[in-house]
């Protein structure tokens, strides 16, 4: 298997988790539809087809986190923008806009892999990353936070699936994980949080699954039933 590998980084990134409302909070990392929309950008497909594009069946996609996982909170002004207020004047018995706390990845860096079926498809992914080019504007999370990359490399990978246990540079999902077998190391910290794992292309999602990541980084020891093996010696499992 030929695996596509690149950088991306930016000032500030928000995947705002699905559960929070008011006070939006952010993943540590991109979820994998996120990463199937950052792809898209890159590729040049629209929003209406880059899931299609990018579906779980014919693309697989992983994630190393490169800069430590720093998160801070500011205020938002958000400008109402039904009934034709289109400017921020004040109103009678209205408020023009309104501040919303908002969590934020600072100097967010992540390292993603990604194999597709579609040769061709797989071939322009890696010529557009190459000449640092997207079709569309590339973003961590929303259209504001505005986000560069590099290219790696492309990497032969072998499938592994003999359950022993590994040196595991991704965040691991549980439903991959052999009978719950993480190796505790001292100097490192293993955080859990649910994330959206696989979403159809109408945006309905159809698995959550707990991610077991270390924040700063480092790699994670654990026995997993599948993990894929790269030629530079890096050990990943796929979403």
């Amino acid at each position: 298997m030929k695996v596509l590998v690149f950088d991306i980084w930016g000032d500030y990134g928000h995947f705002r988790k699905f559960y929070t409302t008011t006070s939006p909070l952010t993943f540590s990392f991109p979820p994998p539809s996120t990463i199937a929309g950052i792809l898209g950008a890159i590729f040049g497909a629209g929003k209406d087809e880059y899931l299609k594009i990018f579906s779980p069946e014919r693309f697989k996609k992983a994630l190393k986190i490169v800069s430590p996982v720093k998160k801070v909170r500011m205020g938002i002004n958000l400008i109402n923008t039904k009934g034709n207020y289109w400017r921020p004047v004040k109103k009678k018995n209205h408020e023009p806009r309104t501040q919303i706390r908002t969590e934020f990845l600072k100097d967010p860096c992540f390292r993603i892999y990604v194999s597709h079926v579609d040769g061709k498809l797989f071939d322009r992914l890696e010529q557009n990353i190459k000449e640092h080019k997207s079709i569309y504007s590339v973003s961590l999370g929303l259209s504001e936070l505005l986000a560069d990359f590099r290219f790696k490399g492309i990497f032969d990978a072998d499938q592994i699936t003999d359950g022993q246990l590994a040196e595991l540079f991704t965040p691991i999902s549980t439903i991959n994980l052999q009978k719950n077998e993480i190796e505790i190391e001292a100097n490192k910290k293993y955080f859990k949080e649910k994330m959206p794992i696989r979403m159809n292309p109408d945006r309905v999602v159809e698995i959550y699954d707990d991610m077991i990541y270390e924040p700063d980084g480092k790699t994670i020891k654990a026995q997993v039933k599948t993990y894929y093996k790269l030629e530079n010696g890096e050990n990943i499992t796929f979403f």
